[in-house]
C-alpha cells in the first residue's frame, strides 16, 4: 500500500503521522506520480502549526506541494505524457505521499542530469524567487538586498539576480558566508548595525530589497536603504504588508497570487530544472529524511538555520 504524512489537528511535529494511504486514481487530465522525493517547505509546518490560518479540520490533512518522481498512470486527455516519464511536480497537493495524482499541467520534465532529490527541491524556491524578482523588475545595474541568502528561496534568487546583472548583498550567519560569495552575492552578517555593513558593501546604494525572514530588523532595513517602496518585498509577513507599506507575495497575505505570478513560479522551476541540468544552477540539499520521518524534517526546519533545501524520500 503507498503511505502519506497526514494529520488529525493542529500542533507540534507529533501530530504528523505515517498512514496508509488508498492507491492514487488519475482523473481526466491528471497523472499518477510514483514519487521519489519530496520538498519540505517552511509554509507547510506553519500551516501545522496553525500559524498560517487554513480553516478548521474536518478530514485528515496532507502536506506538500514540490516533489519528483515517474508517472505510472495517465488520465483520459493527457497526451503530453507517458507512463515511465520522470517529472517534477509542482504545486500539488499532499506531496508528502508515496504517490500522488497531480494535474499534467503541474508536471514539468525532469532533466536526466537532475537527481530526483534535486527535482523535489526547486518548487517553491524557485518559483519563488523567480517571481518576486520578475514582480520587483530586478535587472541589469540593480543592487538587490535579500534578507535570508542562505535558505533554499535565498540561494535561487542570488542566482537568478546574477543571471539578470544586478549586484546582490544577502544577509546570513557568517558560516554561511563562504558559500554565498560562490553564488555570486556580497554576504553580510544580520543584527545590530545591519544597515551600516550593507552601505559599506554596497557603496553605490541598494536598489530593491525582499524579506526572506520576517524579521523587524530586515524590513526597518530595507525602508533606510531603498528610497523606493515599491521596489520593497516580503515573502514572510505579507499580513503586515500594508502597514509597512510595502509590497508581499503570499506570506499571509490576504490577496492570493494573480495567475500572471503563479505562470512566473512555474516558469521559474523549469528555468531553474534547464539551468542546473547544465551546471548553471547550485540546487543545495541540506537535510534527507525518510517520509516517516517527516515530524524530525518539521522540527529542523523549524530551526530557521537550514542552508538549502530538506527532502523527505518515501
Amino acid at each position: 500500500m503507498p503511505h502519506a504524512i497526514e494529520y488529525d489537528r493542529f500542533g507540534g511535529p507529533e501530530v504528523l503521522e505515517f498512514r496508509e494511504i488508498p492507491y492514487a486514481v488519475a482523473g481526466p487530465g491528471q497523472a499518477v506520480v510514483e514519487v521519489r522525493a519530496a520538498g519540505v517547505n517552511p509554509i507547510e509546518w506553519k500551516l501545522r502549526a496553525r500559524l498560517r490560518p487554513s480553516g478548521e479540520i474536518t478530514a485528515p490533512r496532507r502536506l506538500g506541494t514540490d516533489a519528483s518522481g515517474v508517472i505510472t498512470e495517465v488520465g483520459s486527455g493527457v497526451e503530453a505524457w507517458s507512463v515511465g516519464d520522470e517529472v517534477i511536480v509542482v504545486g500539488a497537493r499532499g506531496a508528502y505521499a508515496s504517490e500522488l495524482a497531480a494535474d499534467a499541467s503541474q508536471l514539468i520534465p525532469k532533466p536526466e542530469a537532475l537527481s530526483f532529490e534535486q527535482g523535489a527541491a526547486l518548487g517553491v524556491p524557485a518559483g519563488t524567487a523567480h517571481q518576486v524578482l520578475a514582480s520587483l523588475g530586478v535587472a541589469e545595474g540593480d543592487t538587490l538586498l535579500w534578507h535570508g541568502g542562505a535558505g533554499a528561496v535565498g540561494q535561487a534568487a542570488i542566482q537568478f539576480a546574477r543571471r539578470l546583472g544586478a549586484e546582490v548583498v544577502a544577509t546570513a550567519s557568517e558560516r554561511n558566508h563562504a558559500h554565498l560569495r560562490e553564488l555570486g552575492a556580497v554576504p553580510v552578517v544580520y543584527g545590530a548595525g545591519l544597515a551600516d555593513r550593507v552601505r559599506a558593501a554596497a557603496p553605490q546604494g541598494v536598489t530593491v530589497a525582499v524579506d526572506g525572514v520576517g524579521t523587524d530588523e530586515a524590513i526597518e532595513v530595507s525602508k533606510q536603504l531603498v528610497a523606493d517602496p515599491d521596489r520593497i518585498g516580503t515573502i514572510v509577513r505579507g499580513a503586515e504588508a500594508d502597514g509597512f507599506g510595502i509590497r508581499y507575495w503570499s506570506g499571509g497575505g490576504p490577496e492570493p497570487l494573480t495567475a500572471a505570478e503563479q505562470a512566473l513560479r512555474f516558469e521559474g522551476v523549469a528555468l531553474a530544472a534547464e539551468l542546473a541540468a547544465r551546471g548553471e544552477f547550485v540546487i543545495e540539499i541540506a537535510h534527507r529524511y525518510p517520509l516517516a520521518d517527516a515530524a524530525e524534517a518539521h522540527r529542523q526546519s523549524q530551526t530557521g538555520h537550514v542552508r538549502g533545501k530538506i527532502v523527505l524520500i518515501p
